[in-house]
């Protein structure tokens, strides 16, 4: 073996891996699922996501991580309150279930397609931020704003620090 060619990998070399806390938006539509429901149960397993770009969000999710509890589909859609990420992904049930509306004959215990993760309520906002208002700050939002991107369906969606702080500070 020629010079340079023996890695040596020392463990006081490798970092820990560090959690930094994340930050996302949770979409509801409040007449099926709503922000005093979450207050009334205080945990919820997220379960229903049937979207693979939410799913595969929902699978980078860690207990602390910081959720905006958004109602859609409504008179006035808004985020109306912020929870907690409560537990790790795991499958959800309802995938298994033939009785649900979530039923997929395709998914199996063994490899389970669906994931979620409990969600606990923190609190409702002084003021529920409507979807208007926060359109108002895209330039501030930046551009990759999946809420307020033409055509964004997506139930689960990540939201920098920044933003975080920005959709925050209008209540």
């Amino acid at each position: 073996m020629g010079r340079g060619c023996t890695r040596h990998v020392h463990d006081h070399h490798r970092r820990p891996r560090v959690s930094r806390k994340r930050h996302w938006l949770m979409k509801t539509e409040p007449d099926a699922f709503s922000i005093d429901d979450l207050k009334r149960v205080v945990t919820e397993p997220w379960n229903g996501v049937r979207n693979y770009q939410a799913r595969n969000h929902m699978r980078q999710m860690q207990p602390g991580d910081g959720v905006l509890f958004y109602h859609s589909s409504c008179e006035v859609p808004a985020i109306v309150g912020t929870a907690t990420v409560a537990s790790e992904p795991y499958p959800d049930p309802t995938q298994f279930d033939p009785k649900s509306d979530y039923y997929d004959a395709k998914s199996t215990r063994a490899e389970p397609r669906w994931s979620l993760v409990d969600v606990k309520f923190d609190r409702k906002l002084k003021r529920a931020i409507p979807l208007e208002e926060i359109k108002r700050h895209g330039d501030a939002l930046g551009e990759g704003f999946a809420l307020t991107q033409r055509g964004s369906r997506l139930s689960v969606m990540p939201v920098t620090a920044a933003q975080w702080k920005l959709l925050l500070s209008l209540e």
